[in-house]
């Protein structure tokens, strides 16, 4: 992991959460990459990790289109209405502002770490799982996250004909 206790920030590394459309009008929606823009990891010699993230710094960076980033897709104007609507509707941001994680355990694994701890989201809290993986001069963590194990609602519109899938993948990236 990392060597010594750290801290890293938006500055110098990045949280991303990529959603999935569904449903019979999934074909004029977009799959979404959305960049969490304030939060903070404590590392601590690689035996304890925190984090606290902002939850109404969440910013849409992009549509993605096979699963590759589509950067034209959404007006600057578009992207405002669908970050209004993450916040206001979905996490709810004005009764839980914070998203927080807490290592119980970091065990080395392979060229990376599995690192379990406690997630705090949307006022609920679970027990959580996180694999570390080598990725060049980085440490990668991909998670899919269930909305509703947190009591979340995932996004729907137009009667459920169009809707965000229950499972986000949260990518968490941190130099070495």
């Amino acid at each position: 992991m990392v060597a010594a206790s750290q801290r890293f920030d938006e500055g110098r590394a990045t949280v991303t959460v990529f959603t999935y459309k569904e449903g019979l009008l999934s074909a004029v929606a977009h799959d979404l990459a959305i960049r969490v823009s304030r939060f903070s990891i404590d590392v601590e010699d690689a035996q304890s990790v925190r984090g606290s993230f902002d939850a109404r710094s969440l910013r849409v960076e992009h549509a993605m289109s096979g699963g590759q980033p589509s950067p034209g897709a959404l007006s600057e104007g578009d992207k405002k209405k669908i970050e209004a609507s993450i916040l206001d509707e979905v996490l709810e941001t004005k009764r839980f502002p914070t998203i927080t994680f807490a290592s119980t355990s970091v065990q080395p694994e392979g060229d990376g770490f599995v690192v379990e701890g406690r997630l705090t989201l949307h006022g609920r809290t679970e027990a959580v799982r996180l694999v570390a993986r080598a990725s060049g001069a980085e440490l990668v963590i991909e998670h899919r996250l269930h909305q509703p194990t947190y009591g979340i609602r995932p996004y729907s519109a137009m009667f459920g004909t169009l809707r965000i899938q229950p499972d986000v993948l949260v990518r968490v990236r941190i130099p070495t």
